[in-house]
């Protein structure tokens, strides 16, 4: 069995696992991890199978991410945990608190709801997967060559996280492209309609992010009938990194109520 792998912040405490969007990595989370840690938080930054660190696999859907973090729990003895997930990382956390309740004390979602979307990531796969590292030796390289899909300079900025140095001179990404490029589907997809939990929730959206609407609170409180709502202002789809202060007290606030 692989174990995803983690870089864990905090010697002790409550465990807060925090699960990463699509093609980003737990080290995205570094900065408000260490300020829980200092809050009496154990942070374990998980990198989800295909991304980072973590194993690669041919097999990539939600009830698989989801068996991955409990394999997780039990290689790690966790108990109760608290969960945040951010994106797609929400929609394991969701599968994760419907299908294995006894792992979850409590958990945040952060900008998705429980519905289907629809595919939208195409460009920046089709991007990264012709990114030619026979070519490209700077990671200026990589930016010009993703610029040709992928205009905005922040999003190039993050996606570019995941390159790395495989050899002496030999540039690569962490990322599973050749397996991502072809999820683009099962990453949209929403919760069985019978898909329950009662645990406490948080769901927290940026204000400019239509990720989640006003009209889905019906589809988020038939999921997860004790859900609360909040709203990050001044930020969109990346609420933590773009009024960083306000989400980490938002859910702070909330965890340390409970």
């Amino acid at each position: 069995m692989s174990i995803l792998h983690s870089n864990i912040i905090g010697e002790e405490g409550k465990d807060l696992i925090i699960l990463h969007g699509f093609l980003g990595m737990g080290d995205n989370w570094k900065t408000h991890a260490k300020q829980w840690a200092l809050l009496g938080y154990r942070v374990h930054l998980i990198d989800q199978r295909n991304h980072g660190r973590s194993f690669w696999s041919s097999i990539f859907n939600y009830a698989t991410l989801a068996q991955d973090v409990v394999d997780y729990c039990i290689e790690h003895q966790l108990d109760k945990i608290w969960v945040l997930g951010h994106s797609m990382g929400g929609k394991t956390l969701m599968h994760l608190a419907c299908e294995f309740p006894q792992y979850i004390h409590a958990f945040v979602v952060a900008d998705i709801a429980p519905k289907t979307y629809n595919p939208h990531h195409q460009m920046i796969l089709n991007g990264l997967s012709h990114l030619d590292f026979n070519q490209i030796k700077t990671r200026g390289d990589a930016d010009n060559a993703l610029a040709a899909y992928v205009k905005d300079s922040g999003t190039r900025m993050f996606l570019l996280k995941n390159l790395y140095w495989e050899s002496q001179g030999k540039l690569g990404l962490r990322l599973n492209i050749d397996v991502l490029k072809n999820v683009n589907e099962a990453i949209g997809q929403g919760l069985f309609a019978d898909a329950r939990s009662t645990h406490p929730c948080l769901f927290i959206k940026g204000e400019k992010s239509d990720y989640i609407l006003e009209n889905d609170t019906p589809i988020i409180k038939h999921h997860f009938p004790n859900a609360e709502q909040m709203t990050v202002p001044n930020a969109g789809h990346w609420l933590h990194a773009e009024n960083p202060t306000f989400f980490f007290k938002a859910v702070t606030d909330w965890l340390q109520k409970l």
